[in-house]
């Protein structure tokens, strides 16, 4: 029997010849990522093991984006201590506000994970770096402190489901529709601790952008994390990226799944996550007259450079809805310089539109964007729960940039077809 591309990373991380799910390992890291909310508890637990030094200062990395530029006292001292732990460990990827960007955009873009990699990191959505065949999951700051240390970790084993998409996306479908539909499709639990295998003739069509969506918000339907086996197109992404010694792995035909589901990706149209799940999904056709008061695009799940071109389609010639509140966030300097100097941001601001530097803010309900008692938004982000993005009496709808840039102009939730 073979194995599947995870637990082939999960057994020569190991080293073993072969793993099978439900056991339970113990494996070396090759990064450990934490951000401004998470790494301070994680510094703390570091000091409580008594080690002096972490294992590796060149994979330990350590992001500040949530609460950047800081917003008031707290999150400034929760900067300040992750900076200072930075220089004292030597780190050599801390990335300072002005030069970093939301960390599951950044680290990609910076080469610092690559095929065939084991990743942890204090924050859920680490599973984005399925996207270029690494094995990534989130981890709580405890364990982390231990992985600082150590260089290695725990795991159980996750069975694999494969998800196979046939066909072609349609006009204005995205990699954010696909998982959006795919979460709809089997619930917020419906792949609990199990790894989420995206394959098939449309992921294969598919970009590396859209891939890092859909890997993601694999945690979204409680993954413990998402992949796509790498392909030449994620080969030649990572060539001259990623500096160290890298393996390029697939799944064996004969490996064993815990299921095996298909979709034709011919019948999808643009997906919305209605309040308050992000399995509370419907195409955009049926959202009916839902009138917005703000839209975000950008955060770790829509804040790259396709996103923002496609939302710049959109805008373009447009202005926004006199009632609506247009944020967006580009997810590093370097897709904020490269938008500049496409144009795209003149597009936004001529629109109407507020640009921001690199930061997750509203997506948790931090801030540039906390929603009021009442309000409505159309985000591009991940998660939309009751509160996720302020008052508990707030409503946020998931969708692509598209259909958030065209919600935007007209004020309601509103196909992109309709403006361009």
């Amino acid at each position: 029997m073979g194995m599947t591309i995870t637990e082939k990373i999960l057994a020569r991380h190991a080293g073993r010849n072969r793993v099978t799910p439900g056991e339970l390992i113990s494996a070396r890291v090759d990064v450990v990522l934490a951000n401004d909310i998470t790494a301070p508890l994680a510094i703390k637990e570091f000091r409580k093991i008594g080690v002096k030094r972490v294992f590796d200062p060149d994979r330990v990395i350590l992001v500040p984006d949530h609460f950047v530029p800081n917003k008031d006292i707290k999150s400034a001292e929760q900067a300040k201590e992750m900076r200072e732990f930075a220089r004292e460990q030597g780190l050599t990827n801390y990335f300072e506000v002005g030069r970093m960007g939301i960390e599951h955009c950044l680290l990609p873009e910076q080469g610092l994970v690559g095929p065939g990699d084991v990743v942890i990191g204090a924050d859920s959505h680490t599973c984005t770096y399925g996207a270029v065949g690494a094995f990534a999951t989130g981890v709580g700051s405890t364990d982390l402190a231990a992985a600082m240390a150590l260089g290695e970790t725990w795991f159980k084993v996750p069975a694999s489901i494969k998800f196979v998409y046939e066909g072609e996306l349609p006009a204005w479908v995205t990699g954010k529709d696909l998982i959006l539909y795919t979460i709809g499709d089997i619930g917020v639990e419906g792949a609990l601790y199990q790894a989420m295998e995206f394959t098939g003739p449309a992921i294969d069509n598919l970009s590396m952008d859209g891939r890092f969506t859909m890997a993601n918000m694999a945690i979204e339907a409680g993954a413990k994390n998402g992949i796509i086996a790498p392909d030449q197109r994620t080969v030649d992404y990572v060539r001259g990226r990623v500096k160290r010694p890298y393996e390029v792995l697939a799944s064996d035909p004969d490996a064993a799944y815990a299921r095996v589901i298909t979709y034709d990706v011919t019948k999808i149209e643009p997906q919305v996550a209605f309040p308050h799940s992000p399995d509370n999904t419907r195409p955009v056709s049926a959202a009916g007259n839902v009138e917005i008061d703000q839209v975000v695009i950008g955060s770790c799940t829509n804040g790259r450079m396709e996103d923002l071109r496609l939302a710049a389609r959109v805008l373009a010639r447009h202005r926004v809805h006199p009632n609506v509140r247009l944020i967006i966030i580009p997810g590093t300097q370097e897709i904020y310089r490269q938008a500049l100097d496409e144009g795209l941001l003149g597009v936004f601001v001529r629109a109407g539109a507020a640009v921001s530097t690199p930061t997750c803010g509203p997506c948790l309900g931090g801030h540039m964007g906390v929603l009021a008692a009442g309000e409505r938004a159309v985000a591009t982000t991940n998660r939309n729960f009751v509160g996720r993005m302020g008052h508990p009496e707030s409503e946020v709808y998931l969708a692509n940039p598209a259909v958030a840039a065209a919600s935007a102009v007209l004020g309601r939730i509103a196909h992109p077809g309709e403006v361009t």
